[in-house]
């Protein structure tokens, strides 16, 4: 009996130890995030994830160093994240890095937090919403009157409606944070501090506030202090098994590096602008393919990555104005008109397509001026070109049948000059000889009319 009972105990021991050695060796999917938030970061979040479902593994470790980015792109990755079967531990690093705006949501979202010394986490409140919430001053010196009292009451409205907007705006995303906080169990009045008063933190200090969970120099000490934690995912409780867990570096492939590349403004402001000339080009020279289809090529990679991005559509079409003008200045010489025009309307789409304040999606001043700079050198190259061809003198076609010839042959009436190297049939009034030269002094359909050179002429 006493051997049955042994015999049970170890069959009960074996199957509760057996599950360890192979919960140990489930490895831990690294995901790197080192640039703004956009569609693409989104979409390499996602399929990591599902990538480390897919292979078993034990934790998603996504390692961030970003300025912010798109609320669009934030909300997805956040819900990723969210409704992700396995944990995912949100690590700040390396060393100067930080997560700030968009970041700091992710890094709440996150099942577990942690940081990198000499990083920080905060400035949460959204972009455009940077400005002061409080009314504007009253001009000084202005007196009362009854047209003051009506600007007054109408500037009044409109600040009143203005702050009224932002007030919603910085309460919904304060709520947002807040609600992410309690999800994870960290400070949540700090949380709505960052959105209200864009508050930030560096790493040490958000650790004794509990913003974040645990601070780690590097990823090895990070999963060895996760080694044996308890973690809540999907009403289900997970133990960690992470201190000689190996790590997958899941890498972003062609699908999403292309997607970064053009939802990135300046690449694809400049794809437009390859896109446009290359349709010039071969409008101008009809049968050259190349530039057709390259231009095609561009424009539509351009405009796909310009549609995911929270773009003012007034500037696109000051863009694509502005080229269109610079185009017809090539076909229409307006003396500079079309082309200036169609810089000077380049140039402020340009500016005025994307928020400078956006973190990581401004448009580089610089960037405008050399693609106008570039435009105004093609203008005028064009220019240049059209004035010379009008310039030069005609040498082909049929009303420039003009210049001296030579007499090849004659058959009775018939007489045969060559003139540019074309035989002409030609007709004289007067009487010509073989190898005489004579002017050409008009046409009638394809005939030539000839008549010799006077005396000084011949000979030479």
């Amino acid at each position: 009996m006493r051997l049955i009972w042994m015999a049970k105990k170890f069959i009960v021991l074996a199957f509760v130890l057996l599950p360890l050695p192979a919960m140990a060796s489930r490895p831990v999917t690294v995901v790197t995030i080192n640039s703004a938030i956009g569609p693409a970061a989104a979409d390499y979040v996602r399929r990591g994830i599902e990538r480390a479902a897919k292979d078993g593994s034990q934790l998603v470790l996504l390692r961030i160093d970003t300025p912010g980015g798109l609320d669009s792109s934030m909300r997805n990755i956040i819900q990723t994240i969210l409704t992700s079967s396995i944990p995912v531990a949100c690590y700040v690093a390396p060393s100067g890095a930080r997560a700030a705006s968009a970041g700091t949501y992710i890094l709440y979202a996150c099942h577990i937090a942690a940081m990198a010394p000499g990083t920080n986490v905060g400035a949460a409140t959204p972009v455009a919403l940077q400005g002061p919430l409080s009314e504007p001053e009253k001009p000084a010196g202005s007196e009362p009157g009854k047209k003051n009292k009506q600007q007054d009451g109408e500037s009044s409205r409109t600040d009143d409606s203005a702050s009224a907007m932002r007030h919603k705006q910085v309460n919904d995303a304060a709520a947002y944070l807040r609600s992410l906080a309690q999800l994870s169990g960290r400070n949540a009045d700090w949380a709505e501090q960052a959105v209200r008063t864009g508050a930030s933190l560096p790493a040490e200090d958000a650790l004794r506030l509990g913003v974040i969970n645990y601070l780690a120099a590097d990823v090895p000490q990070l999963l060895s202090q996760l080694d044996g934690k308890e973690v809540r995912v999907a009403e289900k409780v997970m133990r960690l098994h992470t201190a000689d867990a190996g790590l997958s570096e899941f890498t972003a492939d062609w699908r999403i590096q292309l997607l970064a590349a053009i939802t990135d403004p300046s690449i694809a402001i400049l794809l437009m602008t390859i896109g446009i000339y290359g349709l010039l080009f071969e409008f101008m020279s009809p049968g050259t393919v190349a530039p057709g289809v390259l231009g095609t090529i561009c424009l539509l990679l351009a405009l796909y990555g310009l549609q995911l991005l929270p773009v003012n559509y007034a500037g696109l079409a000051l863009i694509l104005l502005g080229l269109a003008f610079m185009v017809a200045e090539a076909f229409l010489p307006s003396f500079g008109a079309l082309g200036l025009g169609g810089i000077a309307a380049f140039v402020v789409g340009a500016l005025i397509l994307i928020d400078p304040d956006l973190p990581g999606f401004g448009i580089p001043p610089a960037l405008v001026a050399m693609l106008a700079l570039v435009s105004m050198l093609l203008i005028a190259a064009t220019a240049g070109i059209a004035l010379k061809t009008r310039r030069r003198a005609r040498v082909t076609g049929l009303d420039d049948m003009h210049g001296v010839a030579e007499v090849i042959d004659i058959a009775g009436d018939i007489v045969w000059v060559r003139l540019r190297g074309e035989t002409w049939r030609a007709a004289s009034r007067q009487p010509l000889q073989k190898h005489e030269k004579v002017r050409v002094i008009g046409r009638h359909g394809l005939v030539l009319d000839v008549a010799p050179l006077e005396s000084n002429d011949k000979g030479a």
